[in-house]
C-alpha cells in the first residue's frame, strides 16, 4: 500500500500543474487512476482494521480465559474472512475501465411476449443488485412491451467498480419456466440480451459529423410519471455509418435527453474505436453472440427444477429467487476469477 500512496501523491501533484486541465483526455485518465488507487488503499485499510479488531478480541479472550467472548470473536473472524475474500476478488478488477460506472442495455430476444416479460424481470434483478451494494440506479430509457414486460431498457449503475462487476453480465440470458401467458401451462424458453459499457469521460473527445446522425423524437413511455408522457421529449439517435443506436428519455427536457444520448453515443464509438485497435475484441465488452438458443452465458431454470447456472464458469445455485432478488455476487466473482485465468 505504501507504493500506492506514493503513486497517489505523484498523480495529485500532476493535477496542480497549470496546464493539467488543458488536455481533457489526459486529465480524465489521471483522475481515474487516482480514484482507483484511493479505493484500493481505503479497502486495504478497512480490512487491516477489521483484522486488528478480531485479533484483539481473541487476545482478550485468551488472557482473561473468558469463554463467553468466543461467539463474538468467531463473528468478528467471519466478518474479516468475508471482507478478505471480497478484497481478494477485487484485486482482479484491473481492467482499463473496471473502476467506471456502467451503462446497461437490455433487449428481449426470441420468445415474443415471454421474452419481454423476462427482460422486465432482469431489469428488476439488476436494480436489486445495485440497491444491495448501495449503488445508484438511474433508468435512462424504457420502452414497454406491447402486451407485457419490457421491449428495451437502458440504465446506468454508478458506484466503485460498477463496470468491473457488470461486464460479467454481457451476453444472452436464458429463462426456462411455465409460462404465465400460456393457458395450457406449457413450459417456455425465453431469451434476453444484456449489453454493458463503461461511462467514459474521455469519449467527449470523439468528433461526430452531424450529417451522419439521424435524430428522432418520441413520447416517453414506461416509468417517469405524467410529465414524460405529455411531450415528445425522448430522443433516439442513430449513427448512420455504424448503425449504432442510442436513446434517452430520463431527463425532463428534449435538450437534456439529447445531450445524454450524445454522450452515450460518443462512448460507444470510443469503445468501438478501441476494440478495433485490439487483437482480442472481448477484452472490453466480451464476444458478441446471437440472442437465441445455444449462445446463452447463463440459464435460469424455474421448471422442472430450480437452478441458475453460468455456462462459462459453471457457477450455479438452486436458489433462483435469491438471484432474481439481486444476489449476483457469487456469479460476478466467479466470472472475474475465470476471466483472469483466461488472460494468464
Amino acid at each position: 500500500m505504501a507504493n500506492a500512496k506514493v503513486q497517489i501523491e505523484s498523480l495529485e501533484a500532476q493535477t496542480a500543474a497549470p496546464d493539467f486541465w488543458g488536455d481533457s483526455t489526459r486529465s480524465q485518465d489521471v483522475l481515474r487512476q487516482i480514484k482507483v488507487l484511493r479505493y484500493k488503499v481505503t479497502s486495504y485499510e478497512k480490512l487491516e482494521s477489521t483484522y486488528e479488531d478480531a485479533l484483539t478480541m481473541c487476545e482478550m479472550g485468551i488472557e482473561a480465559a473468558d469463554s463467553s467472548l468466543v461467539p463474538e470473536a468467531d463473528e468478528m473472524a467471519e466478518v474479516f474472512i468475508k471482507a478478505y475474500d471480497q478484497l481478494r476478488v477485487e484485486t482482479l478488477l484491473s481492467g482499463e475501465y473496471d473502476a467506471m460506472n456502467a451503462i446497461v442495455t437490455l433487449h428481449p430476444g426470441a420468445g415474443g411476449t415471454e421474452s419481454c416479460d423476462w427482460t422486465g424481470m432482469l431489469l428488476r434483478m439488476y436494480s436489486r443488485w445495485a440497491d444491495s451494494r448501495d449503488f445508484k440506479f438511474e433508468l435512462l430509457d424504457l420502452q414497454d412491451g406491447e402486451e407485457a414486460g419490457v421491449k428495451s431498457a437502458t440504465f446506468q449503475i454508478s458506484g466503485d467498480n460498477a463496470f468491473g462487476y457488470l461486464r460479467s453480465e454481457k451476453g444472452i440470458h436464458r429463462l426456462v419456466r411455465i409460462s404465465p401467458f400460456d393457458s395450457s401451462g406449457r413450459r417456455h424458453t425465453s431469451f434476453a440480451s444484456c449489453d454493458v459499457m463503461p461511462e467514459l469521460e474521455e469519449a467527449d473527445s470523439i468528433d461526430i459529423n452531424p450529417e451522419e446522425l439521424k435524430v428522432d423524437t418520441y413520447r416517453s413511455g414506461g416509468a417517469g410519471g405524467q410529465h414524460v408522457n405529455k411531450t415528445e421529449s425522448a430522443i433516439r439517435i442513430t449513427h448512420i455509418p455504424t448503425g449504432i443506436i442510442v436513446q434517452c428519455q430520463n431527463e425532463r427536457s428534449q435538450i437534456q435527453n439529447r445531450d445524454r444520448a450524445m454522450k452515450m453515443l460518443k462512448a460507444k464509438l470510443y469503445l468501438k474505436q478501441k476494440e478495433e485497435e485490439m487483437e482480442n475484441l472481448d477484452r472490453i465488452r466480451g464476444a458478441k453472440m446471437d440472442n437465441a438458443w445455444g449462445s446463452q452465458i447463463r440459464s435460469y431454470v424455474f421448471h422442472p427444477y430450480s437452478m441458475v447456472k453460468d455456462h462459462r464458469t459453471s457457477e450455479e445455485t438452486g436458489n433462483v429467487q435469491a438471484v432474481m432478488d439481486g444476489q449476483l455476487d457469487a456469479f460476478m466473482n466467479a466470472y472475474l476469477i475465470w476471466d483472469h485465468k483466461g488472460r494468464d
